[in-house]
C-alpha cells in the first residue's frame, strides 16, 4: 500500500467521526476522519502506510454497527470536467 488514506464504505448513516476514530486507533495513529454525510462512506487517514495496511487487513469485511465494512486504499479524486455531458 502506497498511501495512508483509506476509503471506508458501507457505513450506517448514523456513524460518527468519533466512532471511526476509535475503531481505527487500535491500528495506529488516526490523522483525520471525514465521513461524507448522507452517502454511507468516508475516509480515514492514518499516520503511515503500514498502519493503514494493518487497519485495512484487520477491518475489511468486519462487522461494524451491524454492517460489513468495505475498506480499500483511497484513490485520488478524479478531475472534474469543465463541461458536463448531458
Amino acid at each position: 500500500m502506497e498511501g495512508s488514506k483509506l476509503y471506508v464504505g458501507n457505513l450506517k448513516y448514523s456513524v460518527t467521526n468519533e466512532q471511526l476514530t476509535e475503531l481505527f486507533s487500535a491500528y495506529g495513529e488516526v490523522k483525520s476522519v471525514n465521513i461524507i454525510e448522507g452517502k454511507g462512506f468516508g475516509f480515514v487517514e492514518m499516520s503511515s502506510s503500514e498502519e493503514a495496511e494493518k487497519a485495512k487487513d484487520a477491518l475489511n469485511n468486519s462487522d461494524f454497527e451491524g454492517r460489513p465494512l468495505k475498506i480499500d486504499e483511497a484513490r485520488p479524486p478524479r478531475p472534474r470536467s469543465e463541461y458536463r455531458r448531458y
